[in-house]
């Protein structure tokens, strides 16, 4: 059963107090909630009239031009009743600070951006950078053996002693999920929750506890608006966050059907690295992992040496001293490449190249001498970030 979301404790910096009164957020609330315009259509709306407000503001002649766009679509743009629906969500953000993040905004995670089916709006509860530089997402079975548990406990301990810039992503669902996000604040790594809901509702209820303090280490995330409860229907939308917030995805157990699979083929889809725990083949739980490994969907993993491996995360303390001996050596416009990647974690090469006055011909070689020095490296996107 769900339960009304009681973790309202103020957070620090909250866009949501500075920036509610402004009239765009009522614009970028109500593009989501247009129903039948989803966020690949929506985004298409925004760069067929020039902004978010001038979608509002079209007339319904225009709008009908737009590939996709039909008489009632047009009609529900015009008639602003979706912007009422915003004002009240609105208010809702100011009441228990809720930080909203719009797809063009510069706070959106990177990693989700580059995600076609990336949501227009993302809501959060608590205090998170979505951009560190390591994010994993955990997923499994509800019905997880002690076989899987102990594995997803192990694996978090050790990369938490090894990786400092690391976030877990996961459901807070029963299972796996919830031993992920526990393990996480056990070892005093940033969690992130993504619901299958709006803000204003916890499901499960009896993870309420559990909850409030990923608020004080991570965050609650959503795309879905404050009234929206947890139908069916939304586990297996949110799906798609928890696969592109991340670097990776780690199933842990999974049945031969189920949730998990689906986070791991959205994985796939985004060209992320996806990893299964095997498990014997007659177990019931491990079927889905096994299948995985089997179809070549996904990397086996025993232990965390072999997501440091297929990532390429070396461990702070071993690539500290090498690092230094390599920066010293570094060219001056490759020194200024990794001088701004230390200051903006992921950039994409075309914003790189305006940062550093510096053309794409000239840019992309230098940028892979980097990564085969193994300072940085390329992710989906054409983004680029520092290795630590």
């Amino acid at each position: 059963m769900s339960t009304n979301l009681s973790v309202n404790s103020a957070t620090s910096g909250n866009n949501a107090i500075t920036s509610v009164a402004d009239d765009l957020l009522k614009y970028k609330i109500g593009i989501s909630q247009i129903p039948g315009v989803g966020s690949v259509l929506a985004k298409k709306l925004i760069a067929y009239t020039g902004s978010i407000e001038a979608v509002f503001k079209e007339k319904k002649k225009n709008l009908l031009k737009i590939p996709g766009i039909g008489t009632t679509l047009a009609d529900l743009i015009v008639n602003h009743q979706n912007l009422e629906r915003a004002e009240a969500e609105i208010e809702f953000i100011n009441r228990y600070e809720i930080r909203y993040y719009f797809y063009l905004d510069e706070e959106y995670p990177v990693r989700l951006k580059q995600c076609p089916d990336a949501p227009i709006m993302l809501f959060s509860k608590g205090d998170i950078d979505f951009n560190k530089e390591k994010v994993i997402s955990i997923v499994g079975t509800r019905n997880a053996t002690d076989y899987g548990k102990e594995f997803c406990v192990k694996l978090i301990n050790d990369l938490s002693q090894r990786h400092k810039n690391l976030i877990v992503v996961s459901g807070l669902a029963y299972g796996i999920d919830i031993c992920a996000h526990r393990a996480a604040l056990k070892y005093n790594v940033p969690t992130i929750a993504v619901l299958a809901h709006g803000l204003s509702t916890l499901y499960p209820a009896v993870h309420r506890n559990s909850a409030r303090d990923i608020v004080n280490n991570g965050a609650l995330v959503t795309d879905f608006t404050s009234e929206v409860k947890p139908e069916r229907n939304n586990f297996v939308k949110r799906n798609r966050i928890i696969a592109g917030l991340a670097d990776a995805t780690i199933v842990v157990e999974s049945a031969s059907e189920g949730g998990a699979l689906i986070t791991a083929d959205l994985a796939n889809s985004y060209n992320r690295d996806v990893f299964a725990y095997p498990g014997r083949v007659n177990d019931e739980w491990s079927k889905g992992c096994n299948k995985l490994i089997k179809t070549n969907k996904a990397a086996m993993i025993e232990s965390f040496e072999d997501l440091e491996y297929i990532m390429g995360w070396d461990s702070t303390s071993k690539n500290e001293s090498r690092q230094l001996a390599l920066f010293q050596n570094l060219l001056p416009d490759e020194q200024q490449v990794v001088d701004l990647l230390k200051e903006e974690n992921n950039l994409m090469i075309d914003i790189m190249c305006l940062r550093v006055d510096m053309p794409v011909s000239k840019l992309s070689p230098l940028l892979l001498k980097l990564e085969f020095m193994g300072l940085i490296k390329s992710l989906p996107g054409k983004v680029y970030r520092l290795i630590n």
